[in-house]
């Protein structure tokens, strides 16, 4: 497959959460996944222990299942999400504006996810709910730039999606469609992978730098 004609700083400024522009109606070759999967093992993990697992979800009924899911929770999520941004941004029109395109773009890929031809769950082994934060931490900085990996190669090949974790409110449902041992495996997201409609993704607006910097201390 031919790649993106990106530079590295474009593929890592360019690669969006993308809702509305995923193409439901081409199919995704499972070459094409196993290649972006393969460079997604080349990620560190802690001590090198490897402990991710990746289902590459393609049964049109199990998709429609775990969409029923995400939907569900989406609705749970929207229920109180205007009122969050109004209250963080209602000083700052601007950014409000941007919210509001986020949830409506949110809102169409919860009510379109089972559609995407590809659902990608990254998982990793065990349960971390009653985990230490640096063992926490050591769990997720284990599977997350794995999975980051996967949607940096996904991007290079004229593929999208978007990172979401609603379905975890209902984890163990998921889990139970899915046929994961619960008790064993953790999943970490769900993730609708399609081609996109179009390839020209721009960097997207963000808070300047010096508003998030510290040096030598907070």
């Amino acid at each position: 497959m031919q790649l993106q004609n990106l530079t590295p700083d474009q593929l890592l400024t360019t690669t969006r959460s993308v809702r509305k522009r995923l193409d439901f109606s081409r199919p995704v070759e499972m070459d094409v996944i196993r290649e972006c999967l393969e460079i997604a093992l080349q990620a560190p993990s802690g001590s090198n222990a490897q402990q991710w697992h990746f289902i590459v979800l393609t049964d049109a009924e199990k998709r429609k299942a775990l969409g029923a899911i995400y939907k569900r929770a989406f609705t749970i999520y929207r229920k109180d999400a205007d009122a969050a941004n109004a209250k963080r941004y209602g000083n700052n029109p601007q950014r409000m504006e941007i919210q509001k395109r986020i949830v409506d773009s949110s809102t169409y890929l919860a009510d379109h996810m089972h559609e995407a031809p590809i659902h990608l769950i990254p998982c990793m082994r065990g349960r971390y709910e009653n985990a230490k934060t640096v063992g926490q931490a050591g769990a997720w900085g284990s599977i997350l730039p794995a999975t980051w990996s996967f949607m940096l190669a996904a991007r290079a090949r004229g593929l999208g999606g978007a990172w979401t974790t609603l379905h975890l409110m209902f984890e163990q449902e998921a889990a139970e469609v899915l046929g994961i041992p619960f008790d064993k495996i953790t999943q970490a997201a769900l993730i609708p992978v399609a081609y996109t409609q179009g390839t020209d993704f721009k960097p997207a607006s963000r808070e300047p730098l010096d508003s998030v910097l510290h040096i030598n201390g907070w």
